[in-house]
């Protein structure tokens, strides 16, 4: 019998009773609904340059717009039908949401950012993630999406980090209890104004079942800002999060919480002829052939190496924090 290896395996390996299997890419992605939220804050104000009359008067170019049209391209090749929800944040009062609208990332180049209406007096954060549970929510009933990615840039520290916590806490108990698809939230820095201790401190908690909700990172320059969330979205979107495996018999082997590595080893039953990864609702049955079975010659045991990650390379000058 030929090797049969199915998808989202990219490889498997029998080593007596152990089972190394490698995931070519993270199975949940394939219903996954992605957001982008910008910094409209009055401290961007400079950054989107001037607009009307005064736009045509001096060389200031907006310097927001083609890294939200890079990014908007790059992000709808994750999101399932390629057509992301836009909005700037932290507008009129600090508080409001002007919504973008729906963008096509196949036409990113042809969308203009020149900023929002109103720029905001204070960087609160709440609303936006308000606003994507809603909107994740309404995808799952009428469009059938299976997990979601919010984006969301800033250029300053944020008037509202306790809010942020405790709201976090409850959308990762929703999650837990089947009521919210998987959600992971994208946030980047950018600037000196940033406080990369109050992003920690956000994105430090690890929920039982579900494991962290945030990623973030600081860039020091704006023009840093797309690839670094290129990296980011790799990073966070490479595996999943959590995964069961069960035997033939439907008898767990092995539970999985948080994340889910890239390379996954566990021991089979004898005689076991094929195992099944249960992830983000779904279920994947993996056959085991004889021609998976790998030879020890030397009789020695070794951890397996995780396979390596393809990711775009950031930019120099980008500081992480993980």
């Amino acid at each position: 019998m030929s090797e049969v290896v199915v998808k989202p395996f990219s490889d498997v390996h029998l080593k007596g009773r152990s089972v190394i299997a490698t995931l070519l890419h993270d199975p949940t992605v394939e219903g996954l609904d992605v957001a982008l939220y910008m910094d409209g804050s009055a401290s961007m104000e400079d950054e989107y340059g001037p607009r009307g009359i005064l736009a045509k008067l001096g060389p200031v170019k907006n310097q927001v717009e083609p890294q939200m049209q890079w990014m908007l391209e790059y992000l709808a090749t994750k999101d399932r039908d390629g057509v992301l929800r836009v909005a700037y944040w932290a507008t009129g009062s600090g508080a409001d949401l002007e919504i973008v609208g729906d963008l096509d990332g196949a036409k990113a180049k042809q969308y203009k950012f020149p900023g929002p209406r109103s720029y905001g007096k204070a960087t609160i954060l709440l609303p936006v993630l308000r606003d994507y549970v809603a909107h994740i929510k309404r995808e799952v009933a009428e469009r059938g999406a299976r997990r979601g990615l919010a984006v969301i840039v800033t250029d300053s520290q944020l008037s509202d980090p306790d809010d942020v916590i405790a709201y976090t806490q409850q959308v990762a108990k929703e999650i837990a209890a089947g009521r919210l698809p998987r959600i992971n939230f994208v946030l980047l820095g950018v600037g000196e104004q940033v406080d990369e201790e109050q992003m920690e401190r956000i994105g430090h908690d690890e929920y039982p079942g579900v494991g962290h909700l945030w990623c973030h990172r600081h860039a020091d320059k704006l023009e840093e800002m797309a690839e670094l969330v290129a990296v980011l979205v790799d990073e966070t979107m490479t595996v999943a999060a959590g995964g069961t495996i069960y035997d033939q018999s439907n008898k767990v082997i092995k539970i999985y919480e948080g994340r889910l590595p890239a390379v996954l080893q566990f021991d089979v039953p004898e005689g076991c002829k094929e195992f099944t990864l249960e992830v983000g609702g779904q279920r994947f049955t993996q056959p085991i052939s004889e021609e998976h079975h790998e030879d020890d010659d030397d009789g020695d045991d070794h951890e397996a190496e995780p396979a390596p990650v393809s990711k775009p390379s950031a930019a120099t000058g980008i500081r992480s924090r993980g």
